[in-house]
């Protein structure tokens, strides 16, 4: 079995249908794995497998955000395997929603 680092840029729809299929209520800190890259930098990642490939997928708030935000039926068949088919995800956006639906702690006169 042949083991692939990724990092979310790099997934294809394929593999984010995968991690969201393993963790539906997404991943916690016992999915994790932690290790030294060939640059001796510590990497966290989840696993998920196919029949010849072991996916560690790279954690990042964007990557909680692309799985969130996943819907196999927003992509055809062409579109699976290709990364560039993902949008980019903007974790400032996604704070900015927020901030736009709490409400103002002012009162009107």
């Amino acid at each position: 079995m042949r083991n692939v680092i990724v990092d979310y840029k790099k997934l294809t729809p394929d593999v984010l249908q995968l991690l969201v299929d393993r963790y539906p209520d997404g991943y916690g800190d016992d999915d994790v794995i932690t290790f030294k890259n060939h640059k001796n930098e510590t990497i966290h990642a989840v696993e998920v497998k196919t029949e010849d490939v072991k996916y560690l997928v790279k954690i990042s708030q964007k990557l909680e955000m692309q799985m969130e935000a996943f819907d196999v039926d927003d992509y055809d068949d062409a579109e699976m395997s290709d990364p560039d088919a993902l949008p980019e995800m903007d974790p400032n956006a996604e704070a900015a929603e927020i901030a736009d639906e709490e409400p103002d702690d002012e009162e009107e006169d």
